[in-house]
């Protein structure tokens, strides 16, 4: 398993931007798809953003699509999600996953078995 730890939540106003970052500590970060997922209070934990091995592919949910990047930094075993025009429905705690070693990315939280502790988002109105 990946060792994920989230920084760089935080809150902001409707509109404005934030970037969450992922630190991994593992070896070969580059066999691993990534991605970011969320969970606001209430509702179960949703598929936000995913991204290939050598970042060559990526993978939205449609209500973040031309607002959230996602990217990853395999040299520095980080992953980043740039997070911009944000509402309130942006609002909740936001996870860095991983797959097993060698998987394609998918928007299922049950195929990633490496979670963060998650970073706090709130978006005001």
């Amino acid at each position: 398993q990946v060792q994920l730890v989230e920084s760089g939540g935080g809150k902001v106003q409707a509109g404005g931007s934030l970037r969450v970052s992922c630190a991994a500590s593992v070896r070969s970060f580059s066999n691993y798809a990534m991605a970011w997922f969320r969970q606001a209070p209430g509702k179960e934990r949703a598929f936000v953003a995913g991204i290939s091995w050598f970042g060559g592919t990526t993978y939205y949910a449609d209500s973040v699509k031309g607002r959230f990047t996602i990217s990853r930094d395999n040299a520095n075993n980080k992953l980043n999600l740039q997070m911009n025009n944000l509402n309130p429905e942006d609002t909740g705690v936001y996870y860095c996953a991983a797959r097993p070693p060698l998987r394609v990315p998918s928007t299922k939280a049950f195929d990633y078995d490496s979670w963060g502790q998650g970073t706090q988002v709130t978006v005001s109105s």
